[in-house]
């Protein structure tokens, strides 16, 4: 049988493409974290990267990259070599960094190939142990009242930071926003009376709360969190429609072969379907939330609009 020459150029053309992707992986794969080691991300990506490196045959490197929103390490992995041996531990601040960031050195949505979404878990309406309040009824009433009232987050631009803005906006609020650079001073900010909320994930606080060194208000998910199911949703607690999750999922340079996405997107779900992996995740207080690569990509735009548009509804000043 014969081929046109332009059709027998094209197929050579494939050729090497099509065996890299059936001989992967032969060489480590680094898996880039844009945040410090210990964080609820991070023990995220060794936990699911450890089972894949047992069933892939070749060891992942998780490379940890803090940067503000994660930017130096999303235009560090999509400006990488698209071969499947440089990925990115993709997560809210993505999708955040999007509509909050009047100019990024990459975009999210183009310079990405989406591989699955991993995990989710809900942020926490945080009080001191000793505030008075109990609801998130109670809390509305005292930011209302108080001559002093401010809420605490970590940093300008996070998920964090919109999910406060998304409270103040629909609780009809005008109270401050004071940021913290980490989880452990924006808590002793909190303990100290400096402020009176915070708003912050809870995977890495469940241990102080579940001490009693902390007090859940509501979660800001649309269903409750399940290692915390006596504490409500700010939807069922008098704002119906707030739903603010964190996620995190794998992302790889824009131009990977579909077949390596295909390849890392099923060792991923074998992987967190694991029984080890999934008792870690319990024991984090982490949720599955698996996905395909086109729907990981319907998710992350879906995701991009919400914060743009709670950022036009609010008036939050880009960055």
């Amino acid at each position: 049988m014969k081929f046109p020459a332009i059709g027998c150029c094209a197929l050579l053309a494939l050729c090497p493409l099509a065996a890299a992707a059936q001989a992967y992986p032969t060489k480590p794969i680094r898996l880039v974290v844009p945040f410090g080691p210990g964080g609820v991300g991070d023990l995220t990506a060794r936990t699911v990267s450890q089972k894949m490196g047992e069933a892939m045959g070749q060891q992942f490197i998780v490379d940890n990259r803090p940067s503000a929103g994660g930017v130096v390490a999303a235009e560090m992995v999509a400006r990488a070599e698209a071969d499947g041996y440089t990925l990115m531990l993709l997560n809210n601040a993505n999708a955040v960094s999007m509509a909050m960031f009047k100019a990024l050195p990459y975009d999210t949505l183009k310079d990405y190939a989406m591989v699955t979404t991993i995990a989710s878990f809900s942020a926490g309406v945080l009080v001191a142990p000793e505030s008075p309040v109990k609801t998130t009824k109670e809390l509305i009433a005292l930011a209302r009242s108080s001559g002093k009232f401010n809420s605490a987050t970590i940093a300008l631009g996070t998920a964090q930071h919109l999910a406060a803005e998304l409270f103040k906006s629909m609780a009809g609020l005008n109270h401050t926003h004071v940021p913290f650079n980490n989880t452990g001073a924006l808590i002793a900010a909190l303990r100290g009376g400096d402020v009176q909320v915070a708003f912050e994930f809870l995977p890495p606080v469940l241990g102080q709360i579940r001490a009693g060194a902390l007090r859940v208000v509501a979660v800001t998910s649309k269903t409750r969190f399940a290692p915390l199911p006596g504490v409500p949703t700010l939807d069922e607690s008098g704002l119906p429609g707030y739903d603010v999750i964190s996620w995190n999922g794998i992302g790889a340079p824009a131009k990977t072969p579909r077949a390596i996405v295909d390849r890392l997107n099923k060792e991923v779900h074998a992987a967190v379907n694991a029984p080890a992996v999934k008792q870690r995740f319990t024991d984090l207080g982490i949720e599955q939330n698996l996905n395909t690569p086109e729907g990981m990509r319907v998710f992350v735009t879906s995701e991009i609009a919400k914060w743009n548009a709670l950022i036009d509804k609010t008036k939050i000043p880009r960055l």
